[in-house]
């Protein structure tokens, strides 16, 4: 969704860009190990290559096995220098939300956090590195870009005792902001979050706003920014969700950056566009 590419093909085509032109598989690890890669591909035809349960993207492939884990095996460059980036994922979905959300009073874009409470099971041969843990899978889609629909968004999300609280707070173009807040307990139901504090997190290189809410009476504190690029960030929470302290992973998009033509100038040099590959 944030191809410089498929940018440029909307405008070019006015009838719509073909989105299966523009296809991309984003890895980053966080840490001393720390590597990133955004490569973007054209997708196969449907056939051996794309079907309803796999996805073939130059050499690496995602596939829904039979026992509901989803496995994904990688083998990409990472950015800027091209070194290897080799290793799978699998992904055993677990609770979640059981229909989609929208973000906007018109209901274009629609969100759902269908496994937001799950297990991943990492294993990397370069750089050499294997782990496990909680894990999230969700997915957006809509009826127009997202920067057409939003000025800037916030996510966030934190594991409590018994589930896992997700937070997702719009500023639409048309309407006022939208604030969606769910616990979702381990046995799967879904209880609606309101967290009323609001605070103002530090800036970082970039100058990207980011703020958070809170349950009222517990303090945010920002622990770490993981990711600080021109028109976003991903940062580690300390906060107050449903009722408790927890540790999460928060977002904050800027897409009137997004949209400004210096940062689709830059984006080509973290987002590489790949020509087949066998």
């Amino acid at each position: 969704m944030f191809s410089p590419a498929y940018a440029r093909a909307r405008r070019a085509t006015p009838s719509g860009a073909d989105p299966f032109e523009h296809c991309a598989l984003n890895i980053c690890l966080y840490g001393p190990t720390g590597a990133w890669a955004f490569p973007e591909f054209r997708a196969p035809a449907e056939g051996p290559g794309r079907g309803p349960d796999h996805w073939q993207l130059g050499r690496s492939h995602l596939k829904w096995r039979d026992d509901g884990v989803l496995e994904v095996v990688f083998d990409e460059r990472r950015s800027p220098f091209g070194q290897p980036l080799r290793g799978s994922l699998r992904l055993t979905p677990g609770v979640g939300l059981p229909a989609p959300v929208c973000l906007d009073a018109a209901g274009r874009h629609r969100w759902w956090p269908a496994a937001a409470r799950s297990r991943a099971e990492v294993s990397l041969v370069a750089p050499a590195l294997s782990f496990s843990g909680s894990a999230y899978f969700d997915s957006n889609w809509g009826d127009e870009p997202l920067e057409a629909g939003f000025s800037r968004w916030t996510w966030c999300r934190g594991e409590t005792e018994d589930g896992v609280a997700i937070l997702y707070d719009t500023c639409p173009r048309q309407g006022p902001p939208v604030q969606r807040g769910f616990h979702v307990r381990g046995d799967g139901s879904v209880d609606d979050i309101q967290p009323a504090q609001h605070t103002d997190l530090p800036t970082a290189g970039w100058r990207v706003f980011r703020d958070a809410r809170s349950d009222d009476g517990r303090p945010v504190r920002l622990l770490r920014t993981l990711e600080d690029t021109p028109f976003y960030n991903r940062n580690l929470l300390s906060l107050g969700l449903a009722g408790q302290p927890v540790t999460a992973v928060h977002e904050a998009l800027d897409l009137d950056r997004f949209a400004t033509g210096w940062v689709q100038f830059l984006l080509p040099f973290r987002i590489r566009r790949e020509g087949p590959r066998p």
